[in-house]
């Protein structure tokens, strides 16, 4: 089992049940990861939203940013691109948001906030990309729609 407790039956389902993700730390350089991802996530039918103050507003893969989580609310999914030292105020204003789900990346993890999520009945991934769980987990091309 991964570090964050959570079945590959149940990453899965989560993955499944997401419709829309706020990308913390979305990227508009090509040869970033949030930026590949992001552009997956949106490939893969999800509605993604990129949250970084520095881009100003500007698009990423057609979809404007917003500076604050808030501004991206409705949250299903938060997704994280920051250091693991940052991740727990990320989390924490997911649970603020009423997010149902929090997703640190790879090399990213915060058992404090990862127990902060759980009592709030937020479910947490930790240290994981959605890219490369996405094949072994069986999941199809495009989520369907309903799931």
């Amino acid at each position: 089992m991964a570090r964050d407790g959570l079945s590959n039956d149940q990453v899965r389902d989560l993955l499944l049940r997401t419709r829309r993700i706020a990308v913390v730390g979305a990227s508009d350089k090509p040869g970033r990861p949030s930026n590949g991802v992001f552009n997956f996530l949106l490939g893969r039918g999800y509605t993604a939203i990129p949250v970084n103050p520095a881009l100003g507003g500007r698009s990423v893969h057609g979809m404007q940013s917003v500076a604050s989580l808030e501004d991206a609310a409705p949250l299903d999914m938060v997704d994280v691109f920051r250091r693991s030292e940052d991740a727990g105020a990320v989390v924490d204003e997911a649970i603020r948001l009423g997010a149902k789900s929090v997703w640190l990346q790879l090399g990213i993890w915060d058992d404090a906030a990862a127990e902060r999520a759980r009592a709030a009945g937020v479910t947490i991934v930790m240290d994981r990309c959605p890219v490369i769980e996405w094949g072994p987990l069986g999941l199809p091309n495009r989520i369907p729609a309903g799931a």
